[in-house]
């Protein structure tokens, strides 16, 4: 099994900057990539942005490219989220995945919250 235990979530002015963390703990030597989604109230989940594990290339939302950064500690099993220029239609909860042969892992998600 895999857990993920996702945090750094918080309340931040428009314009400010915040930090996630997703740990990985399990069986994840196989891991294909993880990344970083968001459901705000009312709306569907949407993926925010994407790093494979192996080479660490990275894929983003057309909304959030240039403000956020995806990077990861192999050593560490975990995936940071660096955002940057927060806007008020940031808000939403975020939740950590992990890819891993077919299956799709989640972690319990972190409120951001962007007060204009």
């Amino acid at each position: 099994q895999v857990q993920l235990v996702d945090t750094g979530g918080g309340l931040v002015q428009a314009g400010g900057s915040l930090r996630l963390s997703c740990e990985a703990s399990g069986r994840t030597l196989n891991t294909d990539a993880m990344g970083w989604w968001r459901q705000a109230p009312g709306k569907g989940r949407e993926s925010v942005a994407k790093i494979a594990w192996s080479d660490g290339m990275t894929f983003y939302a057309n909304s959030v490219k240039g403000r956020f950064t995806i990077s990861r500690d192999n050593a560490k099993n975990t995936v940071y989220l660096q955002m940057n220029s927060l806007k008020p239609e940031d808000t939403a909860v975020y939740y950590c995945n992990l890819e891993m042969e077919s299956q799709i892992y989640w972690g319990q998600g972190t409120q951001v919250t962007v007060s204009s």
